[in-house]
């Protein structure tokens, strides 16, 4: 158990490479590492308890860590999660990993084209990658002569949609792990290697590590503490104001919250802010650190200094976007989230109904058709956020929409629907596609495809 641990810290710990938000301390890992000992399912067993803790754990860490990640990121960190367990387990060979990230390298005499689908360009770096793979990976040695001599049987594989599903050819399919199958499909199909890295995981850990944890405040909030502050990681077009305000709604202290935008000569004013709300126990909302870079110290000084005798529903809330600039030691001794649309239309509605109290969802006079519409426009809501990660094809211009816009759909809705007999279906197409989100929208096409998407 231990070994399996020290392989997780050092998974994390990588994380600053990508981005320097992505800081986690050693006593955030034990603490962590404490809370799975004591929260996971008991057994007499030694073998069968350790299996436990490690599972429990990796999934643990993977959650916890997820919550603070860009969506760019998340996939990148389970297959990193993935890959050092493996070799943990001596599962994974090193030569096969860098030949999958690095790919061919070093002058290739590239022999005569015998296909009639694939171009001389094409075939030129096909040929780069089944020379080089059959030379320097054992497993795959003599792949490139069957690959030439059954070139059409590959012909079916370049040509399908679904080629990361599909049995190598011959004795091929069960000789090669699923590892060794990625490099093969690599080197035929490189735009489908995401999903096969996410076959590859699910095949590994399990399908819950390539569905990250929906965003959910109250979680965050329970791993938080009068020394821990929570931060919020911000992203272009992203504001957690309207979360944070109503989870203190929720948590009945939108009278002890006080909020300041940091910049020039705010420093001490949060500092006050600061000092007041330890003693009488209220929250404090720093909004955007990376605006006042001269501060961070002083902001690393308050928070090394606060202790646990000071009133226990103290917390300190702060944003920022990525920085350098940010104390390291609050990066690592907080709870930190990101705030982006989750990547795909199931985990976008998950997120949006996971927001949702039971007040929101329910408290309409008329329940059934609120909930039907309700269901529209979240979904709405994530068709047009998913598409913006297909550039010029999702749309001409790339819109900042939020989950605010949403927020005050839904509000117009409940309101149209009560008052009105009948469903006004023209009113809230309307407001929906030609204000709250039309309102951004600028290309005549996008205009057009917006309207019909709702």
């Amino acid at each position: 158990m231990a070994f399996r641990a020290q392989i997780l810290f050092f998974t994390i710990v990588d994380l600053a490479v990508i981005d320097p938000m992505y800081q986690y301390s050693l006593q955030w890992f034990s603490n962590l590492f404490g809370n799975s000992v004591d929260s996971s399912q008991k057994s007499n067993d030694p073998e069968h308890r350790i299996k436990i803790l490690n599972d429990h754990f990796t999934l643990a860490l993977y959650d916890n860590v997820c919550r603070s990640l860009f969506e760019k990121d998340k996939l990148l960190f389970s297959f990193k999660l993935t890959v050092n367990v493996m070799f943990g387990e001596k599962k994974m060979d090193a030569e096969e990993l860098r030949f999958f990230l690095a790919g061919a390298s070093g002058e290739v005499k590239i022999a005569p084209n015998p296909t009639d689908w694939l171009g001389d360009l094409e075939w030129s770096d096909v040929y780069r990658q089944l020379h080089v793979m059959s030379k320097t990976l054992p497993a795959l040695k003599g792949f490139e002569q069957f690959w030439i001599e059954n070139q059409l049987e590959f012909q079916k594989m370049f040509d399908s949609d679904t080629p990361q599903e599909m049995p190598l050819p011959g004795e091929w399919s069960e000789k090669l792990t699923s590892f060794q199958k990625m490099i093969v499909l690599k080197a035929i199909r490189a735009d489908k290697i995401t999903l096969a890295v996410q076959n590859f995981i699910i095949e590994q850990l399990g399908h819950q590590f390539v569905e990250p944890p929906v965003f959910n405040l109250a979680k965050s909030y329970k791993d938080s503490s009068i020394t821990t502050p929570l931060i919020f990681v911000l992203s272009a077009g992203s504001d957690p104001v309207a979360d944070f305000e109503r989870f203190a709604a929720e948590m009945n202290m939108t009278k002890k919250v006080e909020k300041i935008s940091l910049g020039r000569g705010q420093g001490p004013k949060a500092h006050v802010m600061i000092n007041d709300n330890l003693t009488r126990g209220g929250w404090v909302l720093l909004m955007n650190c990376h605006l006042a870079v001269s501060w961070m110290p002083t902001l690393e000084q308050i928070c090394e200094s606060i202790d646990d005798t000071k009133h226990r529903d103290f917390r300190l809330w702060l944003t920022s976007m990525p920085t350098p600039h940010f104390p390291v030691s609050i990066l690592q001794n907080s709870v930190k989230m990101t705030l982006e649309p989750p990547s795909g239309l199931k985990q976008n509605v998950l997120g949006t109904y996971e927001a949702l109290s039971e007040e929101q969802f329910s408290g309409c006079a008329k329940p059934e058709t609120y909930k039907m519409l309700l269901w529209g426009f979240c979904f709405f809501h994530a068709v047009v956020q998913d598409r913006r990660k297909f550039g010029a094809i999702g749309w001409n211009i790339p819109y900042a929409f939020t989950n605010e816009d949403l927020m005050v759909s839904r509000r117009q809705l409940k309101i149209f629907i009560e008052e009105y007999d009948l469903v006004p279906f023209k009113v809230l197409n309307y407001i929906g596609a030609e204000i709250n989100y039309g309102g951004r929208v600028t290309d005549d096409k996008d205009v057009r495809l917006i309207k019909c998407i709702l």
